[in-house]
């Protein structure tokens, strides 16, 4: 998109990120979205057996709600990024925490599992995925620099909230039952409106700035600095005019860019999340029923899954302060790597697991390997496409991923029946994760590393090239310095311009003579076939 001048009122884009500030309160939003969209999905399972009662259906018939809100979820990832690139992330949210409340009120007034599915599977799914997507690209919107610490901090709220959430539907369910308990769980759910409320766009504070800017420059304007204030504010009005003269035209906004493939590293990260997402998932679904099939009483058996959860609440912080540091954050590709192997060889190393103890030391280290995995999945897709494609790179990938839990799962848990054997499903799982960390790995530094080798072409203002924040940064000092440079006197414009005339025809008479004549335009003085490079004079620039 071109850049307006501080004089229509409206701010460059991209705007630099200020990396705290309102920043702060938008990664608190971002907590609770993110807690609320992975973890409500598990949360809701304590009220199947009362749903088995009720409705007389098994527990693979109360199961799909959690695997229908999963899917939409995952499913949904395009339909919200066209959304979001459409209407912007805080309406999107707002109905989206209308939708997720409203799915689990009309739940509880529900007569029939097929009810169930439609109100508390697709409309509170999609309603969730509707908040969850916008609360990562707006986070990836105000953090640059602290941006992996950001999404560390935001991915903390699925353990806290897991761990939250599950205590308190079970005592919903003892006080008030299950329809008592899903009509409280969707008034919370209206906590995410109050979230996308508080997830607004960044340039508003930079518009303000910019008006203020405006401001300053129409009190000087009407102040007595010359009879020839006009002629030198014109003067400087055609040298800008000429600059924007020179930029490329505006183009129109794609509902969902799928120039993303062509990026190399966007193709290699989708495959890797597609291979580990087959295996991830799957230690931690059989873990309670392998704990009891190897004699661990139930209560114990059901504490594996808090010691999880526990570690991975100090993990993905930890990862994500660890990802910001300076000689870490170039490399955060390759961390992801090592924290993907990290977590399939403590799958594996663990299949053979016989007692309680060694099931407990599985689940210390699966926490932090889960809780690295959590912390830098987003924070590698933000650091290869950048913050303006991040919206619908999120929304291409979420889909592909939901092909895989449809596929992992389901499988393992087949195999399960099939083999009575828990160990090959973990020796199985294990192998998938590892092999997503090694393709990750030597993916990137075969296909990445040898296009970064290549010489870096010459510094051209036409190329971009920059960084979001360094043309943030470049923008918001023109525009200062265009407001500051119509301030200056009349006269000393004028003279400027005389000196650059005489210096323009100096160097045209030089070149006449000792050149063979190289015709100049009335804007520059180009190079020729017969003309030297280092002739060329533009007389805008003096």
């Amino acid at each position: 998109m071109g850049r307006p001048d501080p004089e229509e009122g409206q701010l460059p884009a991209p705007v630099k990120p200020p990396d705290g500030g309102w920043g702060w309160i938008v990664l608190l939003g971002c907590f609770v979205i993110t807690g609320f969209s992975y973890a409500f999905p598990k949360a809701v399972s304590v009220y199947f057996k009362e749903l088995m009662k009720d409705f007389h259906v098994g527990y693979s018939d109360t199961a799909w709600i959690s695997s229908i809100m999963l899917a939409m979820l995952y499913g949904t990832g395009p339909v919200c990024s066209i959304m979001v690139n459409q209407f912007g992330c805080r309406p999107v949210m707002l109905i989206g925490g209308l939708l997720a409340s409203a799915g689990m009120i009309l739940a509880s007034f529900t007569t029939n599992i097929i009810e169930l599915y439609l109100t508390a599977g697709v409309l509170t799914g999609l309603g969730m995925a509707l908040n969850f997507q916008p609360s990562l690209i707006m986070l990836g919107t105000y953090f640059d620099k602290r941006r992996p610490l950001a999404n560390g901090l935001a991915a903390a709220g699925s353990p806290v909230f897991l761990s939250s959430l599950s205590p308190l539907g079970q005592v919903l369910l003892e006080k008030f039952g299950w329809r008592g308990g899903f009509l409280i769980m969707g008034g919370l759910l209206l906590n995410c409106c109050t979230c996308g409320a508080v997830m607004r766009p960044l340039d508003m504070g930079m518009k303000r700035k910019m008006g203020k800017a405006q401001d300053k420059y129409e009190a000087k304007e009407m102040l007595p600095i010359g009879g020839k204030s006009e002629e030198g504010i014109s003067t400087t009005d055609g040298t800008k005019k000429g600059k924007k003269a020179k930029k490329k035209p505006k183009k129109g906004k794609k509902l969902l860019d799928f120039s993303i493939f062509s990026n190399r590293g966007f193709i290699i990260y989708t495959i890797s999340k597609f291979i580990l997402v087959l295996g991830l998932f799957v230690p931690p679904i059989l873990l309670v029923n392998y704990a009891k099939d190897t004699g661990v009483p139930d209560t114990e058996a059901a504490f594996l899954l808090s010691i999880i959860g526990f570690i991975d609440i100090f993990a993905r912080p930890a990862c994500g302060m660890v990802a910001g540091l300076k000689w870490v954050r170039p490399h955060v590709a390759y961390l992801f790597s090592f924290s993907m192997l990290f977590n399939g060889l403590t799958d594996i190393c663990s299949a053979r697991a016989s007692n309680y103890t060694g099931l407990v030391i599985f689940c210390v280290f699966f926490g932090i390997s889960y809780g690295m995995v959590g912390a830098l999945q987003f924070e590698v897709l933000m650091a290869i496409v950048g913050s303006q494609k991040f919206s619908s790179a999120i929304g291409l990938v979420l889909l592909i991923e939901a092909f895989a839990v449809l596929i992992g799962p389901p499988s393992a848990g087949r195999l399960v029946d099939a083999l009575k054997n828990y160990e090959v499903i973990f020796y199985l799982a294990g192998s998938e994760v590892v092999l997503s960390a090694v393709f990750l790995g030597v993916a990137s530094y075969c296909c990445l590393n040898r296009g970064k080798k290549e010489p870096p072409p010459e510094n051209n203002p036409s190329a971009g090239g920059g960084s979001d924040t360094e043309e943030a940064e470049s923008d918001v000092q023109e525009a200062e310095e265009h407001s500051s440079n119509n301030h200056q006197p009349a006269h000393s414009t004028d003279n400027a311009m005389v000196a650059a005339n005489e210096e323009a025809n100096h160097v045209a008479e030089e070149q006449s003579g000792e050149g063979g004549g190289c015709p100049a335009g009335d804007g520059e003085v180009l190079a020729r076939d017969g003309c030297n490079a280092d002739q060329m004079v533009e007389r805008d620039s003096f």
